[in-house]
């Protein structure tokens, strides 16, 4: 449904029409296209002309794809026929349409004569009636069919007999018949003259239905001339038509006379004109291919032709059969138009003809033969340029007015023909001086002679076999050059053996100027040429020395095949050599233990000398030369012995390359398997030949004595791989492995940090040491394979076991030096790992733990690192067995044997130590340069802060003395709170904070002291002044009875007044105190 969707809506045009529905119809019809077969079409009008024009795509289509086509068309044109039948008689019942009066005409005949009004009334309207047909008789008779065509004639002959019978059915109603009944019984002379009338129309509607009947047998050939898919079809039914037409002719009251058939044939000719025309686009012809421009004009020429033949063949029958009528019409009426067009198409026909016969010439065959073929391409060019006048022509070709015109353009064409025949002519002279091939210059004279080309130069082209027949000569004796030059070293072809190689090459040359001569003795051109005999004589000179060339090297080679191949047969199958200079072995003993050196090599001892034998043999059977009854047996047994050198080098690489993996300890160690092995190479190298009938047996001997020497090495392969998989886990072991927090807030302290590496690495030795125990076994489980013993102390494997022990020292070195360079590393790095307190230990600033502890405990873990080598206890001397505790002289003191003293020794695991130890002192060196930046704050701790408070209260300071004081102590506690509690100095996170919050606590302190001792003063000048001034105001309330009570009260006044400014200034003295110490937020003690 989905796909019908999308595909539905592009096959219909989906639109609204509005207006009267038969119209819109045949609009619709007239405009439909109709694609079939590779064309396309447009639906006739019934008015007799195509509604587009037909463009011809090719002149060969399916027969049966064009047959349903034009059965579709010509179907489509009678429907459309009939919507327009329809539309017509609607129209011609609307024009021609007798009026009937409205008057009361049920009564009966003598009813309506008896009423003279009556009478009148309908004489009136009979007047009108033969009035209105006589109109439309004459209208008939002065119209001419619409259009060129012969489908004009007959929808002109359709529509007046629809016209007639529309007519003559409105005279047959029952109330015109009515009408005139009374009109005749009234003796109305208008009836007689309706009655002339109406017979005038039956006489014309006769007529017209016949010649519609006979223009309706020939409707479909009309079709097929107007909407044929091709001119196919016009070539078929112009015979059928013009048959059509002498029935028609013979038959037809109407169209037997020259007067009336000469119109319907002139239409038919127009008609073929036209699809002509269409065809043939003159502008456009030439740009289409040759075969199908000459496919197209000829068939058009075939068309006008046959238009003009049917018409003499018909009328040569009509003679023959002694009829009466004769076939005789106006000539130049009917075919001046088709003649001129068929010469004109003849012309093109001839242009095209030209062309192909040019191109022809000027193939790639000519410019085979020619050294230089530019001047050919210029040939071709002005051959292509002949067609410009044809494609630019200003005027149309088929009208005959523009005879002359055509004519000139046809003179011109041909001069420029004659013209370039001329050049061709000269060119092909200069050619055939210099042939670049006499055969292939044979082939295009003999090529031409059954291809249409230009007469003038095929005729030329004829004449020159004398000039082959020279340049077959200088072929000769370039070919006698080449094998002269090349014959003691001739070029092989890949995978070709010399002998066969040399005789194959001197058979291609003489089969090349065989080749190019057996052709000439075939032509009796050739025959008769004076050059013949010395060319037949130079090729025979030269195919006798080729000859003799082929039966010396045949010869040399069978002498040499016969004494050698015996000889080479008889080689051993392997040949054993030394690897330093490739030195055969001696062979006449078997091997003892001397020759297992590891040099020892082995190669198949197949000689080259045998295979090129072999080739040689296969080639020269095939040239066809008999070879001696060996080498053809060595040739038939080829894939044997290939199979025999394939499986031989199986063994020989299989053996090798086991033997290439083992070291010279494995060497040693697998001695006796060696050994083995090579027993049974032996025979391959001593006792058996290529004609020995053991060779098979030998190779699977071989092949199962390796296989078993490989199952013991890839053994012993995996058991190194598993104690190489134990040793790499001790190299990549992590002794210092530390817990990396989330945050800076959750770092150890520097001995949790030591403890836990501690921990983590007694972990690790305790795992690496189970996996060393672990090598032994399998060092065990190799003596087990080899000499089926489990001792773990085979002499023979001394070498092997002191091999794994320094493998083991080899690994903890690299363990530790791993570890302390990573180590190193993490020192170095900007990720804090533990933290540290730094305190105030007056009158120092102090880490906490101190700085040598922090030192000892990172450097302890170094040493622990190296120290824990001593769990890897040493094997025994020539065994694979630890070594028991020993007691070392007298003492009791037992001792065990490990790698520990040897790691400790190592100077790139001493150099790594003291790296660590330097960059442990460089940490905590920048610890130091850091906190030096906090002993500007030592004013705070450096003395007595009571001592210095009272030195300074014992000066009696001013206020403004204290507050400076006050505001230097405040600045400095400000600058602690803003310095940053903790600081990461690479690995080591530094905890400020108790330092951080003694200094703030100092400052606070000697802030508070000060303030005391501003606060002591002002106390005791606040209440001094208190008690004055309440003094004051006891004299001052007192009553002044007395005189001296009045003076001592006026005394009061007047000191007051005059001790009012030291009041005030002692006042605002007083609260100037008590704001500095609120403004440091120093407490002040209110006495109870």
């Amino acid at each position: 449904m989905k796909e019908a969707n999308k595909l539905m809506p592009r096959l219909f045009d989906i639109g609204m029409d509005n207006g009267q529905s038969l119209s819109v119809l045949q609009n619709k019809l007239a405009h439909m296209k109709i694609t079939g077969a590779g064309y396309e079409s447009r639906a006739v009008s019934p008015q007799g002309e195509t509604s587009g024009e037909e463009e011809e795509k090719s002149p060969v289509k399916a027969s049966g794809q064009l047959t349903i086509r034009d059965e579709l068309l010509n179907r489509l044109y009678k429907y459309s026929g009939m919507v327009q039948k329809m539309i017509q008689r609607l129209q011609i019942q609307d024009e021609t349409r007798l009026h009937i009066p409205e008057l009361d005409l049920e009564p009966e005949v003598d009813v309506l004569l008896s009423n003279p009004e009556m009478v009148e009334k309908l004489e009136q309207c009979v007047m009108n009636w033969q009035t209105q047909i006589t109109i439309v008789i004459e209208l008939q008779q002065n119209k001419e069919p619409q259009g060129p065509g012969p489908l004009a004639e007959v929808a002109f002959w359709r529509e007046r007999v629809s016209i007639m019978n529309g007519l003559s059915e409105q005279l047959k109603q029952p109330v015109v018949c009515k009408i005139l009944e009374v009109m005749t019984k009234a003796d109305a002379g208008i009836v007689q003259t309706l009655e002339g009338t109406v017979a005038e129309l039956t006489k014309y509607n006769a007529e017209s239905d016949d010649n519609l009947r006979f223009l309706s047998t020939m409707e479909r050939h009309f079709m097929n001339l107007g909407t044929g898919a091709n001119l196919n079809v016009l070539l078929e039914a112009i015979p059928d038509l013009m048959t059509s037409l002498q029935i028609v002719w013979m038959i037809s009251c109407y169209y037997n006379t020259n007067e009336r058939m000469v119109p319907l044939m002139k239409r038919i000719a127009s008609q073929l004109c036209q699809r002509v025309t269409q065809v043939i686009d003159v502008h456009a012809l030439f740009k289409d291919k040759r075969e199908v421009a000459k496919s197209k004009v000829y068939d058009a020429k075939q068309v006008l032709d046959l238009w003009k033949s049917s018409y003499f063949q018909v009328r040569a029958e009509l003679e023959e059969s002694g009829r009466s009528h004769r076939w005789e019409f106006d000539r130049k009426t009917l075919f001046e138009r088709t003649d001129h067009m068929a010469s004109i198409c003849q012309d093109y026909y001839d242009v095209l003809q030209i062309l192909e016969e040019f191109y022809n010439n000027f193939g790639p065959e000519l410019k085979n033969v020619t050294s230089d073929p530019k001047p050919i391409d210029e040939v071709l060019c002005r051959v292509d340029r002949l067609v410009l006048p044809f494609e630019d022509v200003s005027f149309d070709p088929f009208n005959i007015c523009k005879m002359s015109s055509w004519k000139m353009i046809m003179q011109d064409f041909n001069t420029t023909v004659q013209a370039i025949e001329g050049e061709a002519i000269n060119f092909i002279d200069q050619s055939f001086k210099t042939l670049h091939s006499s055969a292939a210059a044979l082939d295009m004279l003999l090529k031409f002679k059954n291809i249409r080309s230009r007469e003038a130069i095929n005729n030329h082209l004829m004449r020159k076999f004398e000039d082959i027949l020279a340049q077959y000569c200088k072929e000769v004796d370039s070919e006698s050059e080449i094998f002269e030059a090349k014959k003691d070293n001739p070029p092989l072809n890949r995978n070709e053996p010399p002998v066969a190689g040399a005789i194959r090459w001197a058979q291609s040359i003489s089969h090349r100027i065989k080749h190019t001569i057996l052709p000439f003795l075939k032509v009796p051109e050739m025959l008769e040429s004076e050059r013949c005999n010395e060319a037949k004589d130079k090729f025979v000179e030269m195919s006798m020395r080729i000859k003799n060339y082929e039966v010396m090297k045949y010869e040399y080679w069978l002498a040499e095949t016969e004494s050698n191949l015996p000889l080479l047969m008889k080689n051993t199958l392997l040949v054993m050599i030394t690897s330093e200079n490739h030195i055969p072995a001696e062979l006449d003993v078997p091997p003892t233990e001397n020759r297992l050196q590891m040099g020892m090599r082995y190669i198949v001892n197949f000689a080259p000398e045998i295979k090129v034998i072999i080739s040689e043999t296969k080639h020269l059977v095939s040239l066809g030369y008999s070879v001696p009854d060996l080498a053809q047996s060595v040739a038939l047994q080829e894939h044997k012995f290939i199979r025999y050198v394939n499986d031989l080098n199986k063994v020989v690489n299989s053996y090798h390359s086991v033997v290439d993996s083992l070291s010279e300890t494995h060497f040693i160690m697998l001695a006796q398997q060696i050994k083995v092995v090579k027993k049974d190479m032996y025979f391959g190298c001593q006792r058996l030949n290529w004609n020995s009938l053991g060779i098979l047996d030998f190779i699977k001997q071989g092949l199962q004595a390796v296989a078993k020497f490989e199952l013991i090495v890839n053994t012993v392969q995996m058991n190194e791989r598993n104690i190489e998989s134990k040793l790499q886990s001790i190299v990549m072991a992590n002794l210092l492995k530390y817990q990396v927090p989330d945050n800076s807030n959750n770092l150890p302290k520097v001995k949790e940090f030591c403890e836990h590496m501690e921990r983590e690495r007694t972990k690790t030795v305790n795992l690496l040491s189970r996996k060393y125990a672990e090598i032994g076994p399998l060092i065990t489980k190799t003596e087990k394979l080899i000499m089926g013993t489990s001792s773990g102390k085979a002499k023979c494997m001394a070498d092997y076991y002191i091999y794994w022990e320094r493998k083991v020292l080899d690994s903890l070195i690299k363990m530790v030096v791993r570890n302390s360079q990573a180590f190193n590393l993490v020192l170095r790095g900007s990720i804090a790992l533990f933290q540290i307190d730094v305190i105030l230990s007056a009158p120092k600033i102090v880490l906490q733990p101190q700085s040598n502890e922090i030192y000892l405990r990172i450097l302890q873990c170094i040493r622990d690192c190296v120290e824990s080598t001593k769990q890897f206890v040493r094997w025994m001397h020539g065994t694979c067995i630890m070594c028991p505790p020993q007691h070392v002289g007298s003492e009791d003191e037992v001792v065990t044997f490990s790698f520990y003293s040897d790691v400790r020794q190592h100077p790139q695991i001493n150099d790594s130590a003291m790296t660590v130890s330097q960059n442990i002192l460089r940490r905590l060196f920048s610890v130091d340069q850091y906190l030096v930046h906090w002993e500007r704050y030592g004013p705070l701790w450096e003395k007595n802060k009571t001592i210095i408070n009272e030195k300074f209260a014992a000066r009696k300071p001013s206020c403004v003395m204290y507050d400076d004081e006050l505001q230097f102590l405040s600045r400095i506690k400000q600058e602690v709170v803003l310095e940053p509690l903790f600081k990461d100095e690479h690995i080591i996170h530094l905890n400020l904070e108790p330092l951080a919050h003694t200094l703030q606590e100092a400052a606070e302190s000697r802030i508070s002291s000060l303030g005391s001792m501003l606060n002591k003063p002002a106390k005791v000048d606040l209440f001094n002044l208190r008690d004055e001034l309440m003094e004051l105001s006891g004299k001052l309330k007192q009553n002044p009875d007395a005189f001296d009570d009045l003076k001592s009260v006026l005394g009061t006044i007047s000191d007051i007044r005059d001790m009012s400014l030291d009041v005030e200034l002692r006042f605002i003295d007083i609260q100037e105190r008590y704001r500095t110490m609120a403004m440091y937020k120093v407490e002040v003690y209110r006495r109870g």
